[in-house]
C-alpha cells in the first residue's frame, strides 16, 4: 500500500486515529494512538516508545527510545472501534532495525528464504475460551450451560454464543481474513475459528489482530475471551497449530511430491525441513509452549472428555492427531504452538530449525501412524519416541542448550528471553497454591 493509498483509505472510512502497534517478547500487543495526519510520521520517523517499560526490548532508562515505524502492508481498519486503524510497526532503535524486536526477528528468518526464492506459507487455527466470572470469582463458561462432557462440535454451545462470534467474525472478514469455518472445541466455552492460510509475515501479523479483536468484542460483551493455554486442568487446552507449506516463485508447492514412498504426499525438502523440527523440538517449546501453564496442556494423558488434541511426542504420522506433527498430505501440520505464543518468534523459530533441517538433510525418521496415548512411555522408547519437555524450565535450559537459536536470533536476544522465561519458572515453583494449603495445611 502506498501513502497516497493509504490516506485515502483512512479518510474514506473517517479515521481519526492510527493505533501503532508492535508486541512486547510475550507477543502482548503495545499501541501509541497516532492522530491521523501524523500518518508520515510513523512511517518515516516511528512512533517512540520507552522501550525500558515493555517486557524483553533490553533497554534501560538511560538508553535510546525504541521507535516503532510502519509497515503500510498491514494498515487496517479496526472494525469494533470505530474510527480508529491499526498498523503493524517493527522496532528500530538509533535509526537501525532492533534486534529485540520480534517482528524484526522473524522478517531476518524470512529474508533467509527469500534469498533462495522460497516463501513459507502458514494457516494457523486460532482456539480461544469464552469465560466470565462466577460470584466467588472463579472464570467459568460464559454459557453456563455449555456443560456436555464431549461438547465438540455441539450445536447448543456454539449457538449460544452465536453474538461474540458473528461481530467476531465479522470484524475479521471485513479486513479481509477468509473466514471458512467456525467450530465449538473440545472444552466448555471453547472455540476455534479457521481461515485461508498465507504468507508467514502477513499470518503472523493477523494473528496479533485476531487476539486484538477477541478480547476487546468480548470485554464489550462483558465477557473475556481468553487465550491462555490451559484454563482448565480436566478439559482440553487452547493450541494455535501452524500449517506449513513452502512455495517457490511460480508459487509451486516445494513441500508436494505424489511420489513419496510413504504414501504422505511430502517431498525431500519437505521432509529435511519436518528432520529440523523434529530434531530442535525441545528448544523450539521454550517458544511454541513459553508460558509455565502451557505445560499443563502438553501432558502425557486425556482429558475429561477421552480426547485430547495436543502433542506431548516428538514424532510425525498420516492423519495423526497425537503426533507433534500431523500430515494432511502435502504440507506439514505443526502442533506444539499453544494460545500464548508470540505468533512472531513461532514463526522465526519454525523456519530457522526447518532450514537447518534442509541444510543438514536431517532425517525425521519413519512416520508413526499409532494413538501414542495408548502405549507406555517404555513402549514410546522402543520405537525411538521421545517426550517434549514436561515444564517450563525443562524447555528453557533445552533453548539454552541450543546452538541454531542462538545463532539465529542473537545471544543477546535469547539471553533476555531465557532470563525472563527462567524467572517465571522460578515464581511459579515458589508460589504456594490452594492445592498445598488443603493438602498439607492440616495434614501433619
Amino acid at each position: 500500500m502506498t501513502l497516497e493509498e493509504a490516506k485515502k483509505l483512512l479518510k474514506e472510512n473517517d479515521v481519526k486515529f492510527i493505533l501503532a502497534q508492535f508486541v512486547d517478547i510475550h507477543g502482548v500487543a503495545k499501541t501509541k494512538s497516532v492522530p491521523v495526519h501524523c500518518l508520515e510520521d510513523i512511517v518515516n520517523s516511528g512512533a517512540g516508545f520507552a522501550g525500558f517499560a515493555v517486557w524483553g526490548l533490553g533497554l534501560e532508562p538511560h538508553q535510546s527510545d525504541y521507535i516503532a515505524k510502519a509497515d503500510l502492508s498491514t494498515l487496517s481498519l479496526v472494525p469494533w472501534q470505530p474510527g480508529y486503524a491499526r498498523v503493524a510497526c517493527t522496532g528500530h532503535v538509533n535509526g537501525e532495525p532492533y534486534a529485540f524486536d520480534s517482528r524484526h526477528i522473524m522478517l531476518k528468518q524470512i529474508e533467509r528464504l527469500s534469498a533462495k526464492g522460497w516463501t513459507l506459507n502458514t494457516g494457523i487455527e486460532p482456539e480461544f475460551n469464552l469465560l466470565k466470572k462466577d460470584e466467588t470469582g472463579q472464570m467459568i463458561p460464559f454459557d453456563e450451560s455449555d456443560t456436555l462432557e464431549k461438547p465438540c462440535y455441539d450445536y447448543k454451545g456454539m449457538s449460544r454464543s452465536r453474538q461474540f462470534l458473528d461481530k467476531f467474525v465479522d470484524s475479521l472478514q471485513q479486513v479481509g481474513f477468509d473466514v471458512y469455518q467456525i467450530d465449538h472445541e473440545d472444552a466448555n466455552g471453547q472455540f476455534e475459528i479457521n481461515y485461508t492460510y498465507t504468507d508467514a509475515k502477513t499470518s503472523a501479523d493477523r494473528i496479533t489482530f485476531v487476539k486484538m479483536a477477541g478480547s476487546e468484542i468480548a470485554n464489550d460483551m462483558g465477557m473475556t475471551c481468553s487465550f491462555m493455554p490451559k484454563p482448565s486442568s480436566t478439559r482440553t487446552g487452547n493450541g494455535f497449530h501452524y500449517h506449513l507449506s513452502m512455495t517457490d516463485e511460480n508459487g509451486t508447492n516445494l513441500f508436494a511430491d505424489n511420489s513419496d514412498k510413504n504414501h504422505l504426499g511430502l517431498s525431500e525438502m519437505a521432509y529435511h525441513f519436518m528432520g529440523g523440527l523434529i530434531h530442535h523440538a525441545k528448544a523450539l517449546c521454550a517458544f511454541s509452549a513459553p508460558t509455565v501453564n502451557s505445560y499443563k496442556r502438553l501432558v502425557v494423558g486425556r482429558s475429561l472428555s477421552g480426547a485430547t488434541w495436543a502433542p506431548a511426542f516428538i514424532s510425525y504420522g498420516d492423519n495423526n492427531r497425537t503426533a507433534m506433527v500431523r500430515i494432511p498430505k502435502g504440507r506439514l501440520e505443526f502442533r506444539l504452538p499453544d494460545s500464548s505464543s508470540n505468533s512472531y518468534l513461532v514463526t522465526a523459530a519454525i523456519i530457522a530449525a526447518g532450514l537447518d533441517g534442509i541444510e543438514k538433510k536431517l532425517d525425521p525418521g519413519t512416520p508413526k501412524n499409532i494413538n501414542h496415548y495408548a502405549l507406555s512411555l517404555e513402549e514410546l522408547a522402543d520405537l525411538g519416541i521421545e517426550t517434549l519437555p514436561q515444564s517450563l524450565g525443562e524447555a528453557v535450559t533445552a533453548l539454552e542448550n541450543s546452538t541454531v537459536f542462538h545463532e539465529q536470533f542473537g545471544e543477546e536476544f535469547v539471553k533476555e528471553f531465557i532470563d525472563i522465561k527462567r524467572m517465571e519458572w522460578i515464581e511459579y515453583q515458589r508460589h504456594v497454591s490452594d492445592w498445598e494449603i488443603n493438602r498439607y495445611v492440616e495434614f501433619f
